[in-house]
């Protein structure tokens, strides 16, 4: 769970408009830190199933996130993914 001052920053980092909390973009960036705490959390406790299991949907959320931005707007995805710093 991230703190909320966190995700704000996130939020208005990647808002396409003054009070847009739900764009792809932004659901994205959010799910990637909220990734990249959990992957954190699970390198020490590599034991912890229910997490890994949260961690997968996660991950699943996010690609299906950026498929929707690929076949909707290729430009708005190539920017995404160059400021996620994710692969194709």
């Amino acid at each position: 769970m991230l703190k909320k001052n966190k995700k704000t920053k996130i939020i208005d980092e990647f808002k396409t408009h003054d009070k847009d909390t739900g764009s792809p973009e932004v659901q994205a960036g959010v799910l990637t830190e909220q990734i990249k705490k959990l992957t954190l959390h699970l390198k020490k406790h590599a034991k912890d199933n229910h997490s890994r299991y949260g961690l997968l949907k996660m991950v699943a959320k996010r690609k299906k996130l950026l498929d929707y931005l690929r076949k909707e707007d290729e430009k708005r995805h190539e920017t995404l993914l160059k400021k996620l710093d994710l692969k194709k």
